[in-house]
């Protein structure tokens, strides 16, 4: 049966790292995505082809459904592609049986390198047409947090929280009146969330903490004014700096900026959050940054 489908990426606006110790996060699905589109051809062959946002081939390959070994292109990307067909036909062993093969494409409308969610967009992708459950197929073959998989099935911001390895994920509204005051900026370098969950895990983490980070990610939520969301910024990089010994964004590259500056997700590299002036895109641009998005551009 055809089937087709698609899946928005995120951004995690708080308790990054943390959130994976169960502090309360709020994350953002993006209006960038990823889709996917089946087209059976009852053979027993899965033909697979992903296409970035020029429209143009980074991944293609093809598996045998008889045991999904891959027939052409073996690499890592196939391999980690034929990891997850292999833990959905675990999960659901109807998915991907014999003479139920077919075309596969995918088309992503953001940049690999922006770690917008890939990763998290096709494994949500995938389980929605393997019929099962996206945060057990992440949990098979990744680390994290899963608040990811909590973006790609919401329809708007929501606050995720981990509770004994449970995801409990609820809609929130996050539409300040300084909303044109908010710009997010790619620093030019993807980064490896799984790598930095491992460093992270080996810190000592205490209660206190998560828990002063969770009662901080309301704060940012009911923050009525640019200097309240700004001051949650400034506590919030404390605190993340303290505990990864990692100078902080603003004052690694932008000390200068009049506003305020938080990393978001894996700190060192992919996207910042910054509150600040309205005209805040002309400054990053002429720092030679090129790839910046205000609130309504990216939500």
């Amino acid at each position: 049966m055809d089937f087709n489908t698609s899946s928005p990426g995120k951004l995690l606006i708080t308790s990054e790292y943390y959130v994976v110790k169960g502090a309360l996060a709020l994350a953002i699905p993006t209006k960038f995505k990823q889709s996917l589109d089946f087209k059976c051809t009852n053979s027993n062959k899965l033909e697979w082809k992903s296409y970035d946002r020029k429209n143009e081939v980074w991944l293609s390959c093809e598996f045998d459904l008889s045991d999904l070994r891959i027939t052409k292109n073996i690499n890592k990307f196939s391999k980690t592609l034929q990891s997850l067909l292999i833990s959905a036909n675990k999960i659901n062993s109807e998915f991907l049986k014999k003479n139920t093969g077919g075309l596969v494409s995918t088309h992503l409308n953001f940049s690999r390198k922006w770690g917008l969610g890939t990763s998290s967009t096709l494994i949500n992708n995938i389980s929605k047409w393997a019929n099962i459950d996206p945060f057990e197929l992440l949990w098979t073959n990744y680390k994290g947090s899963g608040y990811d998989i909590a973006c790609a099935l919401a329809k708007g911001p929501v606050l995720y929280q981990l509770k004994n390895n449970i995801p409990i994920v609820n809609p929130v509204k996050f539409n300040p009146k300084y909303i044109n005051n908010l710009f997010f900026i790619y620093l030019n370098k993807k980064q490896d969330s799984n790598t930095e969950i491992d460093k992270f895990s080996k810190r000592k983490i205490t209660n206190s903490t998560i828990n002063i980070l969770s009662n901080l990610t309301m704060d940012f939520v009911n923050s009525q004014t640019l200097l309240n969301f700004q001051n949650c910024i400034i506590e919030h990089e404390t605190i993340i700096s303290k505990t990864l010994k990692t100078e902080t964004v603003k004052n690694k590259y932008f000390k200068d900026y009049t506003g305020e500056i938080k990393s978001l997700g894996a700190w060192g590299g992919d996207f910042v959050l910054a509150a600040g002036p309205i005209n805040s895109k002309n400054y990053f641009n002429k720092k030679g940054y090129k790839t910046v998005f205000n609130y309504n551009e990216i939500f």
